[in-house]
């Protein structure tokens, strides 16, 4: 299954029962992130984990570990404001790229609770960034 098909039928899952979806994230804290394009400003929508934190939320640019950072990524360094969807309620939020022992500290967190993040660090050469996401 190409990657938009298997994104497009977690949004919709994640839609129709409020937050909640089924295996892989079955349990996992998920959120809908909606970017613009850094390019087009076309609007782009991507299922990612997250660590909640109060009214803040970091996402992790893992790629699963793959050698270049993701496109959401590159489209907050140029667009920050974006909206989430977490369960059935939307948020606008802003973000900031976490650098130094902020960076290290909370992806050590996520890491510790998920060690699959901690995984994605050992296969890949790159900083995996963290953004928070604030309201």
């Amino acid at each position: 299954m190409a990657t938009n098909d298997f994104n497009s039928k977690i949004i919709a899952e994640f839609r129709e029962n409020e937050g909640k979806v089924g295996a892989p994230f079955e349990g996992s804290p998920l959120l809908i992130l909606t970017t613009k394009r850094a390019k087009s400003g076309q609007a782009r929508e991507k299922p990612l984990m997250y660590l909640p934190d109060g009214d803040r939320m970091f996402v992790f640019a893992s790629k699963a570990g793959g050698p270049t950072n993701p496109d959401w990524y590159h489209n907050l360094v140029a667009n920050p404001g974006a909206s989430v969807e977490v369960g059935a309620e939307t948020v606008s939020v802003k973000a900031t790229v976490l650098t130094g022992e902020e960076r290290d500290t909370i992806y050590a967190r996520q890491a510790a609770v998920y060690p699959q993040f901690a995984e994605y660090q050992a296969k890949t050469t790159r900083i995996i960034p963290v953004v928070a996401l604030d309201r």
